[in-house]
């Protein structure tokens, strides 16, 4: 007897209805599908749009070996206490012999691993700007439709990264170390720019206390003030926080030891008067609506890129120019006007069916 194949718009109908359903199994196939863009990635995503936005999503990046996996496991088991359920999307370097992740973050998140409350996704950065995979938001987003009430987002954290993970939460946790107190870390605007709560983390090593002190200095040139943020009474209490009340929020520059589970409470505080000051401010909903934007603005381009650079004839044309290129008689940015013009109706054709949630 011959096998029939189920169709794909079949399958993923079924696959959606136990998602629905809340089916772990279901939200583990939906997460890979939609990370490695197969067949139907757009349908789930589709399915649950409406659903997106319910889920706070944290973004913790640093320097390598600055405990941000242990630190992402102590935030995750404190949110589990407080009965919310956590989606965890690491995102790590993608190794050149595999195409896999070279981390086991399951193995550095055995903690909680386990816990039914708790989903892990590792990402590989499959050579992506930045270090951050072009599919994160949308695993993001499954998370989010799935039920999930926070996602912590943990990447790599080299290069553009730390902008990459802004741009995917709503509050950005950036960890630093001792070891960068010679304020290379701390005088990157980048990272100055993106940063909602600083923790100097294994605060336990010579070095800490000062490289507090130079980002709180950094901060305050930042501010105008010349001065370091005036810190409270208190070996862990954040920095002078009146400007918040003025509608700005300081970033607090906290000191945690995440292995030993020390300073995790403040965190937690931190980054829930964070998102409370997102939401009384109006900056919540801006941030989500430019995050949409950035959204459509990449779908477009990755539609354009794959159309153009996966159809026969357009790398055909292309290699016919060549030999005119190559003698000067045309330069690249004609051919690129003169292929623009004659692939209107390859860009803009419709591929693909939405389904209704």
């Amino acid at each position: 007897m011959s096998m029939t194949t189920v169709p794909t718009d079949t399958a993923i109908t079924r696959l959606l209805e136990q998602f629905r359903a809340g089916t772990p199994a279901a939200l583990a196939r939906a997460v890979s599908i939609v990370e490695n863009h197969r067949p139907g990635f757009e349908q789930i995503l589709a399915a649950q749009h409406a659903l997106v936005g319910r889920a706070r999503r944290i973004g913790l990046t640093g320097p390598p070996g600055a405990g941000k996996s242990t630190l992402t496991t102590r935030l995750a088991r404190i949110y589990r206490e407080q009965g919310l359920r956590v989606g965890i999307v690491a995102v790590d370097p993608t190794s050149p012999f595999t195409g896999g992740a070279l981390l086991g973050d399951r193995i550095r998140m055995e903690d909680i691993a386990l816990d039914p409350g708790v989903f892990i996704r590792s990402m590989a950065t499959r050579g992506s700007l930045g270090g951050l995979a072009t599919a994160t938001r949308e695993v993001c987003d499954v998370l989010d439709g799935f039920g999930m009430d926070v996602i912590l987002i943990e990447t790599v954290g080299v290069g553009q990264s730390e902008l990459d993970v802004a741009r995917a939460a709503d509050s950005t946790l950036v960890v630093l170390v001792p070891e960068s107190g010679d304020s290379i870390q701390t005088l990157k605007a980048g990272v100055m720019e993106i940063a909602d709560v600083f923790t100097v983390n294994k605060a336990d090593r010579p070095g800490a206390d000062r490289l507090r002190h130079d980002i709180e200095l950094m901060l305050g040139l930042r501010a105008g003030s010349g001065k370091p943020l005036r810190r409270r009474e208190g070996a862990n209490v954040p920095a002078d926080t009146s400007a918040e009340t003025a509608g700005t929020w300081v970033p607090p520059v906290l000191q945690t030891v995440a292995a030993e589970n020390q300073g995790i409470t403040q965190i937690i505080e931190a980054l829930d008067r964070h998102f409370r000051h997102l939401e009384q401010s109006g900056e919540l909903r801006l941030r989500r609506r430019m995050r949409l934007r950035e959204q459509v603005m990449e779908i477009v381009e990755q539609q354009i890129r794959q159309r153009l650079w996966r159809d026969g004839a357009t790398l055909a044309w292309l290699d016919a120019q060549l030999d005119r290129l190559e003698d000067g008689s045309l330069v690249p940015f004609t051919v690129a006007d003169m292929l623009r013009a004659q692939s209107g109706s390859l860009l803009t054709g419709a591929h693909y069916t939405p389904v209704t949630p």
